[in-house]
């Protein structure tokens, strides 16, 4: 390492230090940064009951919104935790699958849309990062979700982007028309208009939240977008195949197996667990973690080899972390790798044997075969690919489809629109660092000042992807995001917590059930609560009082400056207009 970059690095840090200690002699409690966000009351709106039959809604001409062959399918009443809703399910042409949920009694003239995991195929209408959510308990909102064009066999294999109308529905046309469906039904069925409209997704469901944004900035007045896999191309074709080539040999055998990760985890935890002035088994911000895998080399008279790695396995893990790079240029070809402190979850890449199968190879090829190129390969293997800029350049044609990294969000801004991004830091699926990547670049694009006006970045410490993991992962944006649209109250600290239950859940998983927005009450012990500041700002430990209660907990500045790394991709994330198809 050179000498000019360890200076950069300890300024950086000593900057980030100088402002941690400034904003912790200045920091107010986590209970007050919360009241001050979430304490005005939401508005009150008007109950609007229905004002026809749930039956009559197959008579809804959809052929107007998707073209000869749209229409409704069934329209059912169903009770669900009490409540009583019109479930309309219904196809836009060709094969768009979407599902709204009415509640018959409860409508509080607001709308909720929800994105669907993996290569969706399926549709859910259970929202994430709602948790105790008032008014989506109580049966306040219409909800709807869409399968973006396909079935499960077909997300699975990946083999519905042989047809070019399909890879537009996946890419953009089904989460759009969704909602201009959804919004027609509701009409009909209330004799009323939605007076706020709301979108929540993570991974994919990510994605399409930020196409809504992007692309289509007047359908949503908030935006919640998770862990979103905008960076769709690389993400697919470039991250998941690297990471299952970064673990297998000449032979197709894995080298690191899964029974090593909390060798690998501890040894993280013990580098970098204290960087944040608390030893909680959470790293705050990952950014500032160094961990050299070197440490657990097993030395030549190291017998026990369960509490050390070979040197194989030492340089898998060094390519995990690192990513793939051009051998020429040595250019990086992703945003980033996992972050330190994600190794429990890496069994989406490492199997529990030689021969296992895992999430990776399964997801990049779905992509490679049928969705990264011009032309199909259906029978290409993970054997042929070449991680460098050639490869990388023949994705870029597909960029402007895909992907939802543009950053001019003019439109949108404009529009009185809100947008909250957030994402665990212990993902191991998509890397937090494309969602830092696109802050960043959309406060250059955008401006910092606009930008604060109408969005916020949230990162979850120890949080796996979408939920679950070390951290607290459950959590309530869209009160906030409700708060911030109907009463100009924008969000602050926002409490995560964790219980006894587990806290993984559907929420932009492949394959997701259906699902409606209200939930039942199910006894959980809380174990823990920690607030959550908009980035860049961490939680720090006050020195006094419960370290699981967020009451002892207050804000922080960051402990860097340090900005995301270049790579072939960086360009994606300037404004650019989405291709249509």
């Amino acid at each position: 390492m050179s000498q000019p970059f360890i200076r950069i690095r300890y300024l950086s840090t000593l900057a980030g230090s100088l402002t941690l200690l400034f904003s912790a002699l200045h920091a107010q409690p986590a209970q007050a940064e919360v009241g001050r966000s979430q304490g005005a009351a939401l508005p009150s709106l008007n109950v609007i009951k229905a004002t026809r039959a749930c039956s009559d809604l197959t008579q809804i001409d959809l052929t107007r919104i998707a073209g000869a062959g749209s229409k409704i399918t069934q329209a059912t009443e169903t009770s669900q935790n009490g409540l009583t809703y019109c479930t309309v399910d219904g196809v836009l042409a060709p094969e768009i699958g979407f599902q709204v949920q009415l509640p018959k009694e409860s409508w509080t003239q607001r709308y909720l849309q929800v994105g669907c995991g993996g290569l969706c195929g399926n549709i859910s209408t259970m929202p994430g990062a709602a948790e105790g959510c008032a008014p989506l308990n109580a049966g306040g909102f219409v909800i709807a979700g869409s399968d973006m064009g396909h079935d499960q066999a077909s997300a699975n294999s990946g083999e519905f982007g042989a047809d070019p109308q399909k890879r537009a529905d996946f890419a953009y046309r089904g989460v759009h028309l969704t909602s201009v469906a959804a919004k027609a039904l509701i009409d009909a069925y209330y004799g009323h208009k939605a007076a706020y409209s709301y979108f929540t997704g993570c991974s994919d469901g990510g994605r399409e939240a930020l196409v809504e944004a992007q692309r289509f900035p007047e359908d949503f007045n908030g935006i919640i977008a998770g862990a979103p896999a905008m960076n769709f191309l690389a993400q697919n074709a470039i991250f998941h195949a690297w990471q299952y080539v970064a673990n297998h040999d000449a032979q197709g055998n894995a080298i690191l197996l899964s029974s090593r990760l909390p060798l690998i985890h501890n040894a993280v935890l013990a580098a970098c667990d204290s960087l944040d002035g608390q030893t909680d088994g959470l790293i705050a911000d990952p950014r500032v973690c160094h961990f050299n895998p070197d440490v657990l080399l097993c030395k030549g008279d190291n017998a026990d080899t369960t509490q050390c790695l070979t040197q194989q396995e030492v340089d898998v893990v060094q390519r995990f972390y690192n990513g793939p790079t051009d051998p020429q240029t040595g250019e990086h070809l992703t945003a980033g790798g996992p972050m330190p402190g994600s190794e429990l979850g890496w069994t989406v890449y490492v199997p529990a044997t030689a021969t296992g199968k895992v999430m990776s190879e399964n997801a990049s090829l779905a992509v490679l075969r049928y969705l990264a190129f011009a032309n199909t390969s259906p029978t290409f293997t993970l054997a042929e690919m070449k991680f460098d800029r050639a490869t990388f350049d023949r994705l870029r044609p597909q960029h402007t489809l895909y992907d939802a990294t543009n950053t001019d969000l003019t439109r949108f801004y404009n529009a009185g629109h809100k947008l909250i991004l957030w994402h665990g830091l212990s993902d191991p699926h998509i890397s937090p660092v494309n969602t830092i990547s696109y802050h960043e670049t959309l406060e250059q694009v955008m401006g910092a000042s606009r930008t604060h006006a109408f969005e916020r970045l949230y990162l979850l410490p120890g949080v796996q992807h979408c939920s679950g993991g070390e951290g607290p992962s459950k959590i309530d944006l869209l009160t906030p995001i409700m708060n911030w649209v109907e009463n100009g109250v924008a969000p602050h600290a926002i409490i995560a917590t964790q219980t006894s239950g587990g806290d993984q859940n559907g929420f932009g998983q492949p394959g997701a059930p259906q699902d409606t927005g209200t939930k039942a009450t199910t006894a959980e012990t809380v174990v823990r609560t920690r607030p959550l500041y908009p980035f860049p700002y961490i939680a720090v430990y006050q020195g006094q009082g419960d370290v699981n209660s967020a009451a002892s907990y207050t804000r922080s500045g960051p402990l860097t400056q340090e900005k995301s790394r270049q790579w072939m991709g960086s360009d994606f994330y300037r404004p650019y207009r989405g291709v249509t198809q």
